[in-house]
Parts: structure tokens; sequence; C-alpha cells
């Protein structure tokens, strides 16, 4: 089994590295191979909406126009047997990065090209809130809203608070086993 975790958090030492790593570390228990793509340190730009309806090639073709590491990391995706989706919890929402990323992938996902490869793919999310953590569950919505959208396979999304990262890191851990053998 291959497995991408794609990571909205500019912290490579943080909490929600902590929570991707320790999935990871459960699927790599059975086996499986594991890739980490830290959004922020790469080239993503946001949605240009670029005809006057909104829309672009993205509807038409199942691509977009703009010339990132957009494209390349949708092939690792496409590559992948399974998916993690790891953001920070802002404004219980998901990360800035991880939100261009996913605004351009639900668009691309409009069209049955852009959809191969990603429909039924196993994805899984984890929204990790700092401060209170409250807002931890309303990113966990957002994020199974946009990933169903684009037609993944939402096996679960885990919300964790600073209060609870340690407590949850086994569960993460044996979630990642529990994955792998899925």
């Amino acid at each position: 089994m291959n497995a991408l975790a794609i990571v909205g958090s500019r912290n490579p030492n943080g909490q929600t590295a902590r929570a991707t790593d320790a999935f990871l570390q459960g699927i790599e228990a059975e086996g499986g191979a594991v890739e980490r793509v830290f959004l922020p340190a790469g080239r993503f730009e946001r949605c240009r909406q670029c005809d006057e309806n909104g829309w672009g090639i993205c509807r038409s073709d199942g691509r977009c126009v703009i010339e990132d590491d957009f494209a390349p990391l949708v092939e690792r995706i496409r590559a992948a047997d399974v998916v993690l989706f790891a953001t920070p919890v802002y404004f219980s929402d998901l990360s800035e990065s991880l939100r261009a990323f996913t605004d351009r992938l639900r668009r691309t996902c409009m069209n049955e090209t852009g959809k191969a490869g990603i429909r039924e793919k196993r994805t899984f999310g984890i929204c990790v809130a700092g401060g209170g953590g409250g807002g931890a569950p309303a990113c966990c919505t957002s994020l199974d809203r946009v990933l169903r959208t684009c037609g993944f396979d939402l096996v679960d999304t885990v919300p964790v608070r600073r209060q609870n990262l340690e407590m949850k890191l086994g569960t993460l851990r044996a979630a990642g086993r529990a994955l792998a053998c899925y």
C-alpha cells in the first residue's frame, strides 16, 4: 500500500504533523509506504475563476490552467492507494493552503476526466485545533463536504484538539493500521 499525506500545516514538527505521523506510522506498521507533502512548502495558487461565469477549463476539461504544483500533486493522488488530508484548524475551517488546494481540486472533479483516479479513492481526514479546540468538528464537516464532492471514498475524519492530542495519537495509529488492511 502507498499512502500520500497532504498536510496543510506550515510546521513540520507541530501538532498537525504529529497527528499525521501517528496515522502514517500505523500504515507503515502494516508494511505500507508513506509520503508527506506540506502544501505551504509548494507553489499552489488560488483559483482564478477564469471565465465570466467563474469557471474555466476545470469544468470543461477536468484540469486547471494554472501552471504550478497542483497538477503534479493530483497525479500523485491518483497513484496513491490511500490519501490522508491533514490540516490545522483556523476559524473552525481548513488552513488556507489546504483550502486553496481543495478548492481547485473540487472544481476539476466536476468533470469526469478530472475525477478519474480520484473517484472512490480511499481517503482519511484529520483536523487539529489549537487554542480551545472547539472548531475541530466544524472543520471535519468542511473537509468531509469537499472530499465527498470530489468523489473520494472518505473513510473517516478525526477531530483533534491540543488538549486531547496525546490520547488521539494512539487512535490515529490504530486508524492507519486498520486502513492499511481495509
